[in-house]
């Protein structure tokens, strides 16, 4: 059986860039694994325009939101003029933010994985969360039939496994990991894979 064309259009829905998605709303995988958020300092990478941040400042959180995309954060200010929105790379973060104050870094994966990492290390205080939510590594590697189109070993290629080392290496102690189907009702097929991840890192506290 052949891809059709309707197919692959709503295989690129599924798979467009991260920095979009990350204008959409704050998805409940994510609300069922946020602790309590009324008064803490939360960190949002990736922002884009702002909608899931303006979510979390409405359940209490002090929130800070980081985009690379001017355009992003001046439609994210317009949206939440309450919220902080800062102009930066999330795998490159400012040195004032890298000052251990945030209580819980929410995130999709980034791309520089080590500068990532030792960013989200340095931004949050002793005792805070790291929450991930992004597409399956896996997913990116098949095509709409979901046969594989790419090596999932391929070199450049992001693996699961090499974002937990990194986040380990970081001083982050992961504390847990799902693998997730994927929800698009144009393409059921695609439960049948993994095609969301959330994952869960603390800051160990100071000894």
């Amino acid at each position: 059986m052949e891809p059709t064309d309707h197919n692959r259009r709503a295989w690129d829905e599924v798979h467009r860039p991260r920095s979009r998605e990350a204008a959409a709303r704050l998805p409940e995988v994510v609300e069922r694994r946020l602790p309590a958020l009324a008064g803490k300092h939360v960190l949002h990478l990736g922002c884009g325009t702002g909608e899931a941040t303006a979510e979390l400042a409405g359940l209490g959180a002090l929130v800070t939101g980081v985009d690379a995309s001017a355009d992003a954060v001046a439609a994210a200010r317009e949206r939440a003029p309450a919220v902080a929105f800062v102009q930066g790379d999330p795998n490159q973060l400012p040195v004032e933010l890298r000052r251990g104050r945030f209580d819980l870094v929410y995130t999709g994966l980034g791309t520089a994985f080590e500068a990532w990492a030792a960013g989200i290390a340095a931004a949050l205080r002793p005792g805070g969360e790291l929450i991930v939510h992004d597409e399956h590594p896996v997913l990116a590697c098949l095509d709409d039939m979901l046969h594989w189109r790419d090596d999932y070993f391929a070199e450049g290629h992001r693996r699961l496994g090499e974002v937990v080392t990194v986040l380990v290496s970081a001083g982050l102690v992961v504390r847990g990991l799902d693998e997730l189907p994927s929800d698009d009702p144009l393409l059921p097929q695609t439960r049948r894979v993994p095609g969301e991840l959330v994952l869960v890192a603390r800051k160990p506290e100071a000894p």
